[in-house]
């Protein structure tokens, strides 16, 4: 399995005649140098090339690959415009061409599962059907009591394969860099590898997401679907078509309708990830287009609770203490109670002004009563906080936050990103005030 994805790196890293890293705006400029070609032709052909072999080699490695195709998809939103979208297209293409389970595989799973009358449990199941997830399979089936459900199914010996392809990917980390330079991809594979063990087991997530059901179940706008049955690699729960927010990104609106839906969505996305941890304790922790959708009762749907961060206090007082001082630009302050709460050694040589540019992304949609996200805001601020190499990016691990800190604002960042791509209208203070402890102290 190793030596395919090997030889097509090996090709990428050539990329033609040009050296290793001279991918993107760079890598148009050094070739426009060389050859007096027009830059932006250069650039979108060369972006294009990267796309292409990259996606040849995530195609091979499957489910490590998917997951991190939908990571990196997080980051989109900071790519270059001109360069956008051959990598738009490459993450669609991993999802939509990974391999299907033979149907032999399917009811064998299902009967170490569930028993071997596990059919008995169904009014129908066609094992044929099914739509990719990143380490299993989703079949749509009718319960035995008439329930339309969903059938998530892990791949058999999807944990070996998967620790296996993160591997490899981490292998080739500096290529995989030119998908998305604003990423440290590095880091990226390092938070995906440890997160792999508990995605793996559907009992937790079955639990997860019980939990998230049971707590949501009288909000007016969100939907968790029930549980129905589980097993340590099978889910069963409701069944929830709708339209996954991968449509509404990547193309905005000029209808004043669509654009309210859009700026309903990012309002609704952001009060549940900020409240989330007061109401059930947890926090969904997968920032992805596809485990949120819109419903045809007007509801947000969630799905996928295979990666969450348990809350049981609620968000940290400091970080909204933090996240206020630094909205407020009040940096002295904010030095005081990082310094306080140990986030920043004494000795260290951050200064106020590293940290607030630092927290800029996070801080600049808190200044105002509504505020736009776009790709020119995750452009402008995105990149710089995770570059690596960047003042910012150093800044980051100079810090010591607690873990919890750390996933609570990769997730926030993420969920800003992916906003960004909708193009929406939100009103991000008022939603921090309500739900983030400690961010009206300073009131």
């Amino acid at each position: 399995m190793t030596d395919p994805p090997k030889r097509a790196f090996q090709r990428t890293a050539r990329l033609g005649s040009l050296p290793v890293g001279f991918a993107g705006r760079t890598a148009a400029g050094w070739a426009r140098r060389i050859t007096g070609g027009d830059r932006e032709e250069i650039a979108a052909e060369l972006a294009m090339r990267n796309a292409d072999q990259i996606f040849a080699v995530l195609g091979e490695l499957k489910g490590g690959a998917m997951k991190f195709g939908q990571a990196l998809s997080v980051y989109e939103a900071m790519i270059p415009n001109e360069l956008a979208e051959p990598y738009q297209e490459a993450l669609i293409k991993l999802q939509a061409n990974a391999p299907k389970m033979p149907a032999k595989d399917v009811h064998r799973v299902l009967a170490e599962q569930l028993g071997r009358n596990w059919s008995q449990r169904f009014a129908q199941f066609d094992a044929d059907e099914a739509s990719a997830a990143s380490i299993g399979q989703v079949h749509h089936a009718i319960w035995h009591d008439g329930r339309e459900v969903a059938v998530k199914i892990q791949y058999p010996g999807a944990d070996q394969a998967l620790m296996s392809d993160l591997r490899t990917l981490q292998r080739f980390a500096k290529l995989l860099q030119m998908v998305v330079p604003g990423a440290d991809v590095r880091a990226l594979l390092n938070e995906l590898q440890d997160r792999m063990i508990e995605e793996l087991d559907y009992s937790a997530e079955a639990d997860s997401q019980r939990t998230f059901a049971a707590a949501l179940a009288d909000d007016p706008k969100i939907r968790v679907p029930k549980v129905i049955a589980s097993a340590p690699k099978v889910i069963i729960t409701e069944w929830m078509p709708g339209r996954p927010l991968s449509e509404f990104a990547h193309n905005p609106t000029e209808d004043a309708e669509e654009q309210k839906l859009r700026d309903w969505i990012g309002e609704t996305v952001m009060e549940l990830h900020f409240s989330s941890p007061a109401r059930v304790g947890l926090l969904h922790s997968d920032p992805h287009h596809g485990n949120f959708r819109l419903l045809e009762d007007g509801r947000l749907g969630v799905i996928d609770f295979g990666a969450v961060t348990r809350l049981p206090d609620g968000i940290p007082r400091p970080l909204g203490q933090i996240l206020r001082l630094a909205a407020d630009e009040r940096a002295g302050e904010m030095m005081e109670l990082l310094r306080r709460e140990g986030f920043i050694g004494l000795e260290d040589k951050v200064t106020a002004e590293d940290v607030m540019h630092y927290i800029g992304a996070l801080a600049n949609p808190l200044r105002e009563e509504t505020f736009h996200y776009n790709r020119t805001f995750m452009q402008a601020e995105g990149g710089r906080v995770t570059a690596p190499g960047s003042t910012d990016f150093r800044t980051g691990r100079a810090m010591s936050l607690p873990p919890q800190y750390l996933m609570f604002i990769r997730v926030v960042a993420g969920w800003m990103s992916i906003l960004a791509q909708i193009d929406c209208w939100v009103p991000s203070r008022r939603i921090v005030a309500e739900w983030v402890p400690g961010f009206t102290d300073y009131d």
